[in-house]
C-alpha cells in the first residue's frame, strides 16, 4: 500500500484517535494548529516523511528510543527470535529470553532486587508495584497500611490505578471520581530553591516534610513512589540524590516501601544505568519500561526484594499475586531488551554517554544566555530549560517552529527539553541547540 504525506495524514485523522491529544487541534489552522507528522521510516537518530524530509528525533520518540531507529543489532536479535518463539503464555510456562532478562536485570541491582514481574507499559508497572505493596501488607497482617504517597507534580501513568499517584491535574481531574486518591508530599524540585539555597537544601526541606507526614501517618502508609532525580511530566524537574538517601532512611524507619519509578529515567538516561544508583540506595520495588527494549516493543518490568516475594509464597492461592495479561513476558519483547543490554555492555554506552552529555551541556550553555530562558538544567542525557511565557499555545507553536528547523522537540508546558538517542553525534547535538534557538527567535 502506497502513501504520501497528505494521504497518510488525512486517513489518520479520519480513523485514528491519537493519545494525549485534543484531536480538534490537528484539524485547526494557523496558530492553533497542532501538526501531525507523517513518518515513512527511521534511521539512526532521524525520522523521515514520505517526501524524504527528515527530522532529528530530539526526544527519543517519547523517551523510548535509545540506540536509534532500525538498529541493526536489535533488528537481528528480533529476526532470530521470530524463527524460534514469538509468544507463549507465562502462566505455567517459561522461556529462555524471560529467564535471561530477569537474571541480568537482577545482577544490575547487585542482586538486591531478585524477582522480576512483567507487563507491557509503564502505567501497568506502576499498578503492579502499588498492588504488590498493598497486598504485601495484607499478607503480613497489617491491612491498615493501604495508602500511598507521591511527590507533588509527580507522574506515574494514566490508568485508573496509576492516577492515584499522579499529581498532574490535566491527566486526572476528569477522572477524579474513579480514583482512590493518594497523598502528595513536597517535591524536591531544585527550581524551588530560595535565594542562597542549593539543590541539597531543597532536597532536605522536602525530606523533612516527608518525615512529618510519616511520623504522623506512617502506620497507614504502604509505600512512597518517586521518579528518581528527574520528574519528567513535571517539566523535567530535577532534584539532588540527597532526597533519595533521606527518603530511603525514612521509609526504613517507618516501615514504608520505597518504589522507584525509573520508567523514564532508567536505562542510562541520567548517567548511571539506574538513577537510584547515584544515591547509593536500593528501592523495595523498581519499575522499568520505555527504553528497556530500545524503543522497539512494549515491555515493562517490576523488580522487587526477596522479602516482598516471600510474603506471597504460600499454599493459599489467595495469598499469591494474581495479576496478569496475555502478553506477560513476551519473548520478542524480552529478546529486544536483551539486545539492548548487550549494546550497553559491548559499546560501553554509559562511558560514551559522558561525552554526549558534555555536548548537551555545551548546547545548553549557549542557550542559557537567551533573555527568556530560565532554570537551565541537566542530568546525564536529559537537558532542559523553561521559557518565560504565559502563552498557553507555546508548546505547539514551539513544536511547529522546531519542525521547520528539521528537529523534533515537543515541550512540556513551557519547558523545552533535549532527550536524544544514545547514537547522536556532536554535530546533531549542536543542531538541537541551534534549532531550539531558532525556534525561540521565530516566536
Amino acid at each position: 500500500m502506497s502513501f504520501s504525506n497528505l494521504t497518510l495524514i488525512e486517513r489518520s485523522l479520519a480513523a485514528v484517535w491519537h493519545p494525549c491529544t485534543q484531536m480538534r487541534l490537528h484539524h485547526a489552522e494557523g496558530e492553533d494548529a497542532l501538526p501531525l507528522i507523517p513518518v515513512a521510516h527511521g534511521k539512526g537518530a532521524w525520522l523521515y516523511d514520505f517526501d524524504g524530509r527528515r527530522y532529528l528525533d530530539g526526544i527519543s520518540s517519547w523517551w523510548t528510543n535509545l540506540f536509534g531507529h532500525a538498529n541493526p543489532r536489535i533488528n537481528a536479535a528480533l529476526k532470530a527470535q521470530l524463527e524460534t518463539l514469538a509468544h507463549v503464555m507465562l502462566a505455567g510456562f517459561t522461556h529462555a529470553p524471560v529467564v535471561e532478562l530477569s537474571e541480568r536485570l537482577s545482577a544490575l541491582t547487585g542482586g538486591a532486587l531478585g524477582h522480576a514481574f512483567y507487563a507491557s507499559d509503564g502505567a501497568s508497572a506502576t499498578e503492579i508495584a502499588l498492588k504488590m505493596s498493598f497486598h504485601f501488607w495484607q499478607n503480613s497482617g497489617r491491612p491498615e497500611k493501604n495508602r500511598f504517597l507521591c511527590l507533588a507534580n509527580g507522574y506515574h501513568g494514566e490508568t485508573v490505578g496509576a492516577l492515584a499517584v499522579t499529581d498532574v491535574p490535566l491527566f486526572k481531574a476528569a477522572y477524579a471520581p474513579l480514583v482512590r486518591q493518594g497523598d502528595t508530599v513536597a517535591t524536591p524540585d531544585a527550581r524551588h530553591a530560595a535565594p542562597g539555597e542549593t539543590p541539597v537544601d531543597v532536597a532536605r526541606h522536602a525530606a523533612a516534610a516527608l518525615e512529618v507526614k510519616l511520623k504522623a501517618e506512617g502506620e497507614s502508609i504502604a509505600a512512597l513512589i518517586v521518579e528518581p532525580l528527574v520528574q519528567g511530566a513535571a517539566g523535567m524537574a530535577m532534584h539532588d540524590p540527597e532526597y533519595l538517601r533521606l527518603a530511603r532512611a525514612l521509609c526504613d524507619r517507618y516501615a514504608v516501601h520505597l518504589i522507584c519509578d525509573e520508567i523514564a529515567v532508567g536505562n542510562g538516561r541520567t548517567g548511571t544505568f539506574f538513577a537510584h544508583e547515584q544515591a547509593g540506595i536500593h528501592p523495595d520495588l523498581l519499575c522499568l519500561s520505555k527504553g528497556i527494549t530500545g524503543g522497539y516493543l512494549p515491555l515493562s518490568i517490576v523488580l522487587c526484594r526477596d522479602a516482598i516475594y516471600q510474603a506471597f509464597y504460600a499454599k493459599d492461592v489467595r495469598r499469591g499475586f494474581l495479576h496478569s495479561h496475555s502478553y506477560t513476558g513476551n519473548p520478542l519483547a524480552c529478546r529486544a531488551a536483551l539486545a539492548t543490554l548487550d549494546i550497553f555492555q559491548e559499546d560501553a554506552v554509559l562511558a560514551a554517554n559522558r561525552q554526549r552529555a558534555e555536548w548537551l551541556a555545551t548546547a545548553l550553555e549557549k542557550l542559557a544566555a537567551h533573555p527568556e530562558i530560565r532554570h537551565p538544567r541537566q542530568c546525564g542525557m536529559i537537558a532542559a530549560f523553561d521559557v518565560a511565557t504565559g502563552d498557553p499555545a507555546f508548546p505547539r507553536k514551539f513544536l511547529r517552529a522546531a519542525l521547520e528547523e528539521g528537529v523534533l522537540l515537543r515541550p512540556i508546558g513551557n519547558t523545552v527539553y533535549f532527550m536524544p538517542p544514545y547514537v547522536v553525534t556532536e554535530a546533531e547535538v549542536a543542531l538541537l541547540g541551534a534549532a531550539a534557538e531558532a525556534a525561540l527567535a521565530r516566536l
